[in-house]
């Protein structure tokens, strides 16, 4: 296939334990895809680093004002004749999308992990997550029927749903592959043209991604690609033909994008950042809060929106706090947890560590004494800390620190845990670990989020339920995926008809 990086190859053990031989023969030449060609970008030299390493495995050319200009132009074109393609038709793209999606996992998962530090499971789990939403997307032909009624003698309505043109999404480093399958296959079936501004810490899935597309018989210029940093996702968020635009990354660039997008009349929704609280209560199953809530903040090295932060332990919890301790202390780098994504997000992660020491937090496990593995020490490595007796108004319960860090309150009841948890501006997830029903009921009742789990550390939504939080973690109106993604990526005509006149008067008449 077109792209693919054969430079590296990667073999696993009895255990999942990836190993990785790397050849430096060349680097992978990252470009843009535009109108159903790979070309480079006239802009400025990018490199890409793997956290694994922290050497440089990709180079690329970010997107200029021109190159967007011409981008969007060949998808406006190509846009007009995908929009009249009957929407079973565009949806067999998909299927086929979706078998050479599973043909290349695995090769796709390595490359997942290679540019973003991630274990080969998470990459995996990842993508299959992201295959799920393309699931969703293929019942739509199925599903999505309009409606149509008679509103009176010889006249009906009907809904029409209509593409919104050519949309756009910017997408963050964490899920190279998940996140972009979120909104991709939905806005492409609806009948837009996608232009896709990936991560420029994180750009080599792209050229899968597009290349399977591609092999899919997607018609040229229904999804480009447009690599670049801050300037070329301005670029796209402020061009003209560009109706709509989707966004997933920290809260400052969310609420940015949305204002952006929203003060030139475009359709926004921009997801931002969390600080994600799980209520703790004495009579939790041990085996459950041990290993879900150390698994939700040690997955992804904790980088991911979704991660546990913040453990609000109420009343006699020290059994259960030793038992996470005692998971998190189990997992090995390299094979359980990821590494970080750049050496300058791992500097602000030990000063974070430091300053939480200093305002009074004890170091209950202490990440920066973790080993990396023999053949990654150049990487970027951070081992899973938890800090106990952390204040809520420190930084370390208050701040995103996007990191394999927890923090834990202490709360003498429930009332006190939810009031510090109604009080954090984001509003994105929020878990409940508990045998009591009525318990775990309150906490859903009054948890100001948009996602509420019990007993689960990561309480991700399967399709066909939304994913999407509120606050301070949500910009916009409508949801990522699900049904009520939909509203995001078109609009409804309605249809009035009448072929004949009628006997009867009303003031339709």
């Amino acid at each position: 296939m077109a792209g693919n990086p054969t430079w590296v190859k990667w073999s696993f053990g009895e255990e999942d334990k990836l190993s990785l031989i790397k050849r430096v023969d060349n680097q992978i030449q990252v470009e843009n895809f535009v109108g159903g060609q790979w070309k480079s970008g006239q802009g400025e030299s990018i490199e890409v680093e793997s956290p694994y390493f922290g050497d440089v495995v990709a180079v690329m050319k970010a997107s200029t004002q021109a190159d967007v200009d011409e981008a969007v132009g060949l998808a406006k074109q190509a846009q007009i004749g995908w929009e009249a393609t009957p929407l079973k038709e565009r949806t067999q793209v998909l299927f086929r999308f979706r078998e050479n999606l599973l043909a290349h996992l695995d090769e796709m998962a390595n490359t997942v992990s290679l540019e973003s530090g991630k274990t080969l499971g998470e990459s995996r789990a990842g993508i299959l997550k992201g295959v799920e939403v393309l699931e969703f997307a293929l019942s739509l032909q199925n599903l999505d029927q309009g409606g149509r009624m008679e509103v009176s003698r010889g006249v009906s309505c009907e809904y029409r749903r209509i593409p919104k043109g050519v949309v756009a999404s910017l997408t963050p480093f964490n899920f190279p592959a998940m996140v972009p399958m979120w909104t991709i296959p939905i806005a492409i079936v609806l009948g837009n043209a996608y232009i896709w501004k990936p991560s420029e810490k994180t750009p080599i899935t792209s050229k899968w991604i597009a290349d399977l597309f591609t092999k899919a018989g997607l018609p040229a210029g229904i999804l480009t690609v447009l690599q670049g940093g801050a300037d070329t996702a301005q670029a796209v968020v402020g061009h003209s033909d560009v109706s709509t635009v989707s966004f997933v990354g920290s809260t400052s660039i969310a609420e940015r994008v949305y204002q952006q997008g929203t003060a030139a009349g475009k359709r926004v929704l921009a997801l931002g950042g969390a600080k994600n609280h799980i209520v703790l209560l004495p009579d939790a199953d041990l085996d459950l809060c041990g290993k879900g809530i150390s698994d939700s903040f040690t997955g992804c090295a904790g980088q991911r929106c979704m991660a546990a932060s913040v453990v609000l332990a109420v009343g006699d919890s020290q059994v259960h706090i030793d038992r996470i301790v005692q998971r998190a202390k189990s997992l090995e780098l390299g094979r359980d947890m990821g590494a970080i994504i750049t050496k300058q997000q791992l500097q602000f992660l030990h000063e974070s560590i430091e300053k939480a020491e200093a305002a009074g937090a004890k170091i209950l496990l202490d990440g920066r004494q973790a080993t990396p593995p023999a053949d990654y020490k150049g990487g970027f490595w951070l081992g899973p800390t938890v800090l106990d007796q952390v204040l809520p108004e420190s930084e370390a319960a208050r701040i995103e620190l996007f990191g394999p860090i927890i923090s834990i309150i202490r709360c003498q009841t429930i009332s006190e845990a939810m009031q510090i948890e109604n009080s954090n501006a984001y509003g994105n997830a929020c878990s409940v670990f508990t045998k009591t029903g009525a318990l775990a009921e309150r906490v859903i009742r009054e948890a100001k989020a948009g996602m509420v789990g019990v007993n689960v550390g990561v309480p991700v939504p399967r399709e066909p339920f939304s994913f999407g939080g509120i606050g301070l973690s949500k910009f916009g109106q409508g949801e990522i995926t699900g049904e009520h993604s939909l509203p995001v990526w078109s609009d409804l005509k309605k249809v009035t008809i009448k072929w004949e006149a009628q006997s009867d008067a009303n003031w339709m008449s």
